[in-house]
């Protein structure tokens, strides 16, 4: 074909000296076209856009998992009140947008193009907008933001039932309490639901409606409305009903691999064809593609993950839910959320009048110590103990060094994994070591788990896993297959803490929780 190509051009100036350069490359795109020939001779790329609670990331990605372009653009989180985190979604859709162009200029500077895109978001933010104009109603309410606590109290004798029914345990940080808590306290907004003039749901149903026009809640971040009934992967009328919701104003559920519709951008189209949300693509990221995989993820905040294969398996105070879902089959995930990660030591920037640049908590805690108990409830405490209201606690911490409180408030994020871990009651499927990945997994944590839980824990050398997970998404569609992604560690921590050292530890951290009501 490249010889066809060169005879062709070479034939084309013999015939017609005259033409110009302009007019050659015009006629040779005719030519190339009339042969069905690619416009981009270039490489392709895959673009993964990564939505999380304080920034957006893009990455093109080649076939060889090279990342030679990457760019992200922060967004405010806004404390308006107490127990009130909020974002604007404009922001964040124009960040989208901005992100993508980016990519789209670097593919036409080197020639090449973009096969499909997909994308990761935040779980359990929402919102309401208008369905005709787009324009959002409210803020993107957090998942951080616990203001409809007084709706989850008046539900407390639903729990059991809406637990069984959803795998969620009832709490404000889900969709179905911040509906009412909004439309209740706002009969204007409650009468544009009920007349169909306004959407209710996710920040990712919001952008894929702004970025492709198309409207729809894919199966993992369905489960976090709180309105899912997990044992037939259908809304539920008895939710619906209970959180006030009209059923007419139900979103459609999608697959996480299909057709969200294309993103037009400075005439450029992009398929979108994979939505999901970012700590099931963490899990993907890390290879957990089979039944038994575990993961562990610290950002802003942080989870622990375990693939369940084709069932969902409903342990009291964790999380089931969708992990992804195509047209062939759906698997299903086991989780427990910890709120305050990477987000922790932000509020203790604050707290203890420290500068962001300063801050750097895994040297100040590095070779620290402490007997204190920090407990990190300013967000609530979400797995095992589902604890709102509760304000950050410090405990024998009351003379402290602002590096003890720091190494303290570390601690508390692997407490609260090893009590995932342990509700979790995995026992002989724990696999041999653990692997971990994001911003916040740093040596003395991931060292601190590991003493924890008396197994290895290891630091997977490559980053950014879920917007590899969403790669690999979207690489199975094209192609069928799984990319190959290395799991190499960089650096693994064998547990080193005695025995008698981490169950004073441990003893201390349980009993500091009785005293707060946990």
């Amino acid at each position: 074909m490249s010889n066809m190509r060169s005879r062709m051009y070479k034939a084309h100036v013999g015939c017609y000296p005259h033409v110009t350069n302009r007019g050659i490359r015009r006629d040779l795109q005719y030519h190339c076209s009339r042969l069905n020939l690619s416009k981009s001779s270039g490489p392709s790329y895959y673009l993964v856009l990564d939505q999380g609670t304080s920034s957006t990331k893009v990455f093109l990605f080649d076939e060889n998992l090279n990342i030679p372009f990457k760019d992200h653009i922060k967004h405010k989180l806004e404390r308006p009140a107490d127990h009130q985190v909020q974002s604007d979604a404009l922001e964040i859709v124009r960040a989208c947008k901005e992100l993508t162009k980016k990519a789209l200029n670097y593919t036409q500077h080197v020639g090449g193009d973009i096969s499909s895109a997909g994308l990761a978001v935040q779980r359990s933010t929402f919102l309401f907008w208008d369905k005709r104009t787009k324009k959002p109603l409210t803020a993107a309410i957090s998942w951080q933001d616990d203001r409809s606590q007084d709706i989850v109290a008046g539900l407390a004798n639903e729990s059991d039932k809406i637990f069984n029914i959803t795998g969620m345990p009832l709490s404000p940080h889900f969709g179905g309490a911040k509906f009412l808590h909004f439309t209740r306290n706002d009969p204007i907004l409650k009468k544009s639901v009920l007349t169909q003039k306004t959407c209710f749901g996710p920040l990712s149903t919001f952008l894929t409606h702004c970025l492709t026009n198309t409207l729809g809640i894919d199966y993992s971040i369905a489960c976090r409305t709180q309105l899912l009934d997990l044992n037939n992967i259908k809304w539920s009328s008895y939710l619906c009903k209970l959180f006030h919701f009209p059923n007419k104003s139900l979103l459609p559920l999608c697959n996480n691999v299909q057709s969200f519709g294309k993103m037009t951008l400075d005439g450029v189209t992009v398929p979108l064809n994979v939505v999901i949300g970012d700590q099931q693509a963490a899990l993907l990221g890390q290879s957990g593609w089979d039944s038994g995989s575990v993961a562990l993820n610290f950002g802003t905040s942080g989870s622990v993950c375990v693939n369940t294969g084709k069932n969902a398996v409903i342990i009291p105070n964790l999380l089931s839910s969708v992990l992804t879902a195509d047209q062939e089959k759906m698997i299903f995930m086991l989780e427990g959320t910890i709120n305050a990660c990477n987000s922790l030591f932000y509020w203790l920037e604050k707290e203890l009048n420290i500068d962001h640049k300063d801050m750097v908590w895994h040297e100040r805690c590095m070779d620290e110590s402490t007997n204190g108990i920090f407990i990190p409830g300013v967000t609530g405490i979400a797995a095992p103990y589902w604890k709102s209201g509760l304000g950050m606690v410090k405990i024998g911490l009351e003379n402290a060094k602002k590096d003890e409180i720091i190494r303290a408030a570390m601690e508390s994020i692997g407490f609260l994994v090893h009590d995932i871990i342990k509700q979790m009651d995995l026992k002989e499927a724990l696999p041999d070591m653990l692997t971990a990945s994001g911003g916040c997994a740093r040596a003395p944590l991931l060292q601190f788990i590991a003493d924890m839980l008396m197994i290895p824990v290891g630091h997977i050398s490559l980053k950014d896993r879920t917007a590899i997970g969403v790669l690999q998404l979207l690489h199975k569609k094209n192609t069928g297959t799984y990319l190959a992604v290395g799991m190499d560690c960089d650096k693994i921590f064998e547990p080193k803490m005695s025995k008698v050292t981490r169950e004073k530890k441990l003893k201390h951290w349980q009993h500091a929780l009785a005293q707060v009501g946990i």
